[in-house]
């Protein structure tokens, strides 16, 4: 199994546009590539995936074990030609003194050659230290090529290339000069999600084409396959075959796209039907038993949410009738009564009876611990102790103005959640969260909420399907 690590020396050095240009101009040349992203990320696996047509999986030490991790990536790397996993900061960056959560600990467990991605802006002889440094900080990890990003020109390239010649020997991999074509925009989270840009594909297949044009791909390729072999893949949870349970409907387009694909894959061996539908379109919800609103971006889409009246009305429906509902962060700022931001305030579905306004500045961000309270909703497996959890949460939301009693499934024990002590608030059959959480070996979140619809479903607590009135099947939505 060829793999390699995508790195850089510092955050903002450009190795996600490079790893997005390097799996498109692989995938053009007909080479199967699955990315990997390390880190609890949703912004840049969105992009990677759509590049290399495959589901981009993250590895992350906070949430997973390492043989977690080791399974993981094996899991979904057996099936292509090349795993390309893309790092988070800088490659000796990390939360503890000792490294051991950074991309460089990453590579060690993973047995992956390292590309160092460097933005040589406004330096020449100086490159040379900086990787002999990089080299000699931890000598178990192989730095085994460079790409040269935001090269000044063929003269700037010139100078790089013989001083790193002359002083290392790491080979230059590629040199990918400065255009305005590679650039992605990028907000208050990072690079706009692919499914809210209109020209992603074409975004894509342009810096496919320069990347692909500036980098020796099939050297690339070649030291991806020197990298230490990767344990047998372990046999992958089966879909069920039979008739799915209960149909959970997903809210996904441009304003909630905060998916993960391990996530949605648990929910279905699970033996759940997942139907998604639009909320900034369809003006029905799908026929369906639950219902789960990730995380994305709501206050970029408001005025559009807000103007689905029929939609935010029978959500609201719904949710007052019992309906099992899960949302997350952005999922949650949808479901409460207004979104505030930029001097704007917008009317949301209403079931949840506070208000989201924004801010500048986070409010919450970074990895979360929570634990869970006797309150909290779905069933744990017979004879589970009480847990800690671990997950992540970024938000510049706060919810305000919350009214009637109030019950918390988690208390916080490290983050911010919705009032700096709790998180996951509880209303009827739904639960609403902050704090993103993943379906992994330590919280199995996905069998639960399945386990919980599926209860309800059975006692009736479901709902109805549209706003007074019997179930019945609803054009909107696409199953898969």
């Amino acid at each position: 199994m060829a793999h390699l690590l995508i790195s850089a020396a510092h955050k903002s050095s450009g190795k996600t546009t490079v790893t997005i240009g390097l799996c498109a101009a692989l995938a053009g040349a007909r080479r199967v590539v699955q990315p990997f992203k390390k880190g609890p990320d949703f912004i840049d696996p969105m992009w990677l995936g759509r590049a290399a047509g495959r589901p981009c999986h993250n590895l992350d030490f906070y949430t997973m074990g390492e043989a977690e991790i080791l399974a993981v990536l094996a899991q979904h790397a057996a099936t292509a030609d090349l795993a390309l996993i893309e790092g988070n900061n800088g490659l000796y960056d990390g939360l503890d003194l000792d490294g051991s959560n950074s991309n460089a600990a990453l590579a060690r467990l993973t047995g992956a050659p390292v590309v160092l991605v460097i933005d040589v802006r406004g330096i020449t002889r100086g490159v040379a230290p900086l990787i002999l440094g990089y080299q000699a900080f931890d000598r178990e990890i192989r730095i085994a090529g460079v790409i040269l990003n935001q090269v000044g020109g063929r003269r700037h390239e010139h100078k790089l290339r013989a001083v790193i010649e002359h002083y290392t020997d790491v080979p230059v991999l590629g040199a990918i000069h400065r255009d305005p074509e590679l650039q992605v925009v990028e907000r208050h989270l990072g690079l706009v999600p692919s499914s809210e840009h209109g020209a992603a594909d074409a975004k894509i297949a342009a810096i496919g084409r320069v990347v692909g044009a500036q980098v020796d791909l099939d050297r690339l390729l070649a030291i991806a396959h020197e990298a230490t072999p990767l344990p047998p893949p372990a046999a992958a949870h089966a879909v069920p075959t039979g008739t799915p349970d209960v149909r959970i409907g997903i809210a996904r387009d441009a304003a909630f796209g905060f998916y993960y694909p391990g996530d949605l894959d648990a929910l279905r061996c699970a033996g759940a039907e997942l139907v998604f539908f639009d909320t900034l379109h369809d003006t029905r919800l799908p026929d369906l038993d639950g219902l789960f609103i990730g995380g994305g971006f709501p206050e970029t889409a408001m005025e559009r949410l807000e103007a689905n009246r029929a939609l935010r009305g029978e959500i609201r429906v719904r949710i007052e009738a019992g309906l099992p509902t899960y949302a997350e962060c952005g999922g949650l700022m949808y479901l409460t009564r207004s979104l505030s931001w930029q001097g704007r305030r917008c009317e949301m579905v209403g079931a949840i009876p506070g208000d989201v306004v924004m801010h500048e500045r986070p409010q919450g961000h970074g990895y979360v611990r929570l634990e869970e309270s006797p309150d909290a909703p779905w069933p744990p497996a017979p004879g589970s102790p009480p847990r800690e959890i671990r997950a992540h949460e970024f938000h510049y939301s706060s919810l305000e103005n919350l009214e009637g009693p109030t019950t918390f499934a988690y208390r916080v024990l490290r983050g911010h959640g919705i009032d700096g002590t709790h998180d996951g608030l509880i209303r009827k059959n739904l639960l609403a969260c902050y704090t993103h959480l993943r379906d992994v070996e330590g919280n199995h979140w996905a069998e639960r909420f399945v386990r919980f619809v599926h209860g309800r479903r059975t006692t009736g607590s479901a709902g109805l399907s549209g706003p007074g009135k019997p179930d019945s099947r609803s054009p909107a939505g696409t199953t898969a």
